[in-house]
């Protein structure tokens, strides 16, 4: 079942992804060779219990830490770990903002120091994608005009779109209806309407989209080892129009 949300649920949502942002930035200051995702980790953690707020997936059917941190060919739920990040990697960060009840989710890629042109390619590319998904966030329009933005887009620059992970609504719990694919058929799907809270994640890859898993049962990696980026904000749907609620900007 969708929850709909208030406009108070929202404004509290929004101020969730405002420390989200605030979180992202401190971040994207880190990131470079030498540092460890550990540190990330240790970071956010101390970061969201300095400003009243909790790591939400922290013990989320026990996974145990505050961030994912995926490298290179891992797409998602990755461990942070205590391995130094190396020149030319890209990791994704993601994490889910808990703020006197009120959840935000968004993972960003980062580059650790300089790389290569196709792995920065898979980053544009990626992110891209996200805003041409959320340009689709509209009320009338179908939750399946998203996921053919992403994949059209992604597809046309030789990129390939995981099917496994998807975006998902989100408050009071962490992953709600509606599911949010980043593939499939335009008019199709569920009809978005006003007080819809999801969010759009596309994860990218530069080879094939098909995954595996680690023996962890939580870290999912490209089948290929192929270098594989996520952007992901949550999105809020109003009378007025679409709320990025982690907006960096």
């Amino acid at each position: 079942m969708i929850t709909y949300k208030s406009q108070r649920e929202i404004d509290m949502m929004k101020k969730a992804g405002e420390l989200l942002a605030k979180a992202h930035k401190e971040i994207a200051k880190r990131i470079k060779p030498g540092v460890t995702t550990w540190e990330i980790e240790e970071f956010v953690d101390q970061f969201l219990k300095k400003h009243g707020a909790t790591p939400e997936q922290k013990g989320y059917k026990g996974y145990e830490f505050a961030t994912c941190a995926s490298i290179n060919d891992e797409i998602c739920h990755g461990f942070p770990r205590k391995e130094p990040l190396q020149e030319g990697d890209i990791v994704t960060i993601d994490m889910v903002v808990n703020l006197n009840g009120a959840l935000a989710d968004s993972a960003w890629s980062y580059p650790v120091g300089k790389v290569n042109k196709k792995t920065k390619e898979l980053l544009d590319v990626t992110k891209e994608a996200l805003y041409k998904g959320i340009e689709q966030v509209k009320i009338g329009n179908r939750i399946g005009d998203i996921g053919h933005a992403i994949q059209t887009y992604v597809e046309a620059q030789g990129f390939s779109v995981v099917r496994n992970f998807i975006g998902h609504g989100i408050g009071p719990t962490i992953h709600e209806k509606p599911e949010v694919p980043h593939f499939g058929l335009p008019g199709k799907g569920v009809r978005i309407k006003e007080g819809m809270v999801f969010t759009i994640e596309p994860m990218v890859n530069i080879g094939t989209f098909e995954t595996k898993m680690d023996n962890n049962g939580w870290t999912a990696r490209t089948r290929d080892g192929s270098l594989s980026a996520q952007y992901e904000h949550t999105v809020a749907v109003t009378k007025d129009g679409i709320i990025i609620i982690t907006d960096q900007e």
